[in-house]
């Protein structure tokens, strides 16, 4: 590691702190380049959506990549069951390995699956020492429980948590200070000083990152008012202050200037960590069929045998008829046969058949439960294998659909098929093949979206309390192109009009 930098950022906030953080993976890693940083830590709120495409972007930019999460925790000692709103503890865990980015994968999923008291994403202490192993933990601060004990003068439940926490991370555990000019931090700072000492717990300095440069609290500010629902004018709200930019080493070491060693202990943990999220090939579970006899089938021969009694049935209902003269039959058999075996040559060695039959399962299942099933979209409809086991309703031969728009040896990508089912019983589908395949081998996916120009606009105007009509004016200037949105950037550009009210 470079010595470049004697200070390393262990708590930047992404976009995937969702509507709270703001450090897109391409500024942090320009700022990186910018300070000499040759490492950098994410630490996004009760989630690890965005740990992979860091990895991988930081990776390629040459840096470090450590892959954190801030996860919440009810507080030790509550009760389980409880009818009054306990505010969670917070603590950063740091992989610093391959079983601590496992177990924190694992923290992550629990805090969603499996919430204590229904409270998602929160996670129980009991969870967190089943799955300690190979974190870092550091004890976030004024959110953390032991910085909230000490808050409301509890010094012996803070003792007790420090213990408790020394016990499950042993020299994996750091008490985290930090100075955001909060009155709250400067209260406990010398305490914690003091019971960091006592107990022989490394201390280490972070900075909240939530923005690039303190020129952009203001908008930083709107975000947050976005994403909870309030106003910029409310004073009684979540808010950060203008100390919570990527600062520079310089700034850091001036900051603790009186505590050196909290900096050099960045670079300590950085140095502990060799682990990143790791780009893996899509899992699926195997599909089991037997024979006539009883005879297991591997998936390849299940699929040829499915496919060739599908077409058999797809040609006596939709394609044959008795009015054709035998030469015209011999012709169209002939040619169904060919492309459905030309099709499953090229499943089968992309090493697919099994995706084809869990898909076609589920989708025969629907139907005969009556449950709606869309007749397909997209290029998977030029499949004349997923015509014959029921996965689609179109004939590609008779509507010239290709099938290498779907699937390409040439392209190799996993195949995705459109599938419409009924939103007032789709749940049963996803019941049925939890129920089938193993409900921890089931997911369903998120899409995160962007905020575009005229969403933003309007969005803002909101919670600076902007008048509709005003707001609306501005928006309308904005260029619609559904294609290709326009980012509020380049509107600028593109409208005089725009430029003209902004600096007026």
């Amino acid at each position: 590691m470079s010595e470049l930098s004697d200070f390393i950022h262990l708590r930047v906030r992404s976009p995937y702190s969702l509507l709270r953080g703001a450090m897109r993976f391409s500024d942090t890693i320009k700022l990186c380049q910018k300070y000499e940083m040759p490492a950098v830590a994410i630490a996004d709120h009760d989630n690890l959506f965005g740990s992979l495409e860091f990895s991988e972007y930081a990776k390629k930019q040459g840096i470090q990549p450590i892959i954190g999460a801030t996860l919440s925790l009810k507080p030790l000692g509550e009760p389980t069951q409880t009818h009054q709103h306990i505010v969670p503890d917070e603590l950063l865990l740091i992989a610093k390995d391959e079983a601590g980015y496992a177990n924190l994968m694992a923290l992550s999923s629990l805090s969603y699956t499996q919430p204590i008291d229904g409270q998602s994403p929160v996670i129980s202490y009991e969870q967190l020492a089943q799955h300690a192993g190979g974190l870092i933990a550091l004890t976030a601060g004024i959110y953390g429980g032991f910085g909230k004990a000490l808050l409301n003068k509890r010094s012996v439940d803070a003792a007790k948590l420090l213990e408790w926490l020394k016990e499950h991370f042993d020299d994996r555990l750091y008490i985290e200070l930090m100075r955001h000019g909060l009155e709250a931090e400067k209260i406990i700072e010398a305490e914690m000083l003091a019971l960091a000492a006592e107990h022989n717990i490394p201390v280490v300095a972070t900075n909240h990152v939530y923005f690039a440069h303190a020129t952009m609290f203001e908008a930083h500010d709107a975000l947050i008012c976005v994403g909870g629902g309030r106003y910029v004018s409310e004073e009684d709200r979540p808010r950060v202050n203008r100390e919570h930019y990527f600062k520079t080493p310089k700034e850091m070491r001036m900051l603790f200037a009186d505590i050196p060693e909290a900096i050099k202990n960045t670079i300590h943990i950085a140095r502990r960590c060799s682990v990143f999220s790791p780009s893996r090939a899509p899992i699926l579970p195997s599909f089991q069929s037997v024979d006539e006899q009883g005879n297991n089938l591997t998936e390849s021969e299940a699929l040829q045998k499915m496919a060739r009694e599908g077409l058999e049935q797809r040609l006596r209902d939709h394609v044959l008829s008795d009015a054709m003269d035998v030469a015209t039959r011999d012709e169209a058999i002939k040619l169904y046969q060919n492309r459905l075996e030309f099709e499953m040559d090229v499943i089968i060695t992309m090493k697919f058949p099994g995706y084809f039959l869990i898909v076609s399962d589920f989708i025969i299942w629907a139907k005969k439960q009556g449950i709606p099933v869309g007749p397909g979209r997209g290029s998977g409809a030029g499949s004349l294998v997923a015509w014959v086991l029921q996965i689609t309703d179109l004939d590609p031969i008779r509507f010239g659909l290709i099938f290498e728009r779907f699937l390409n040896p040439e392209r190799v990508s996993m195949p995705d098929f459109d599938i419409d089912f009924c939103q007032e019983r789709r749940d049963e589908v996803i019941q049925y093949v939890q129920q089938k395949y193993g409900a921890d081998r089931v997911a369903q996916i998120i899409t995160f979206g962007k905020l575009q120009a005229r969403a933003v606009l309007r969005d803002v105007g909101r919670v600076l309390q902007m008048p509709y009509g005003q707001v609306d004016r501005i928006c309308k200037l904005v260029p619609n192109n559904p294609a290709a949105p326009v980012t509020l950037e380049q509107a600028i550009g593109l409208e005089p009009e725009i430029r003209r009210m902004m600096e007026s």
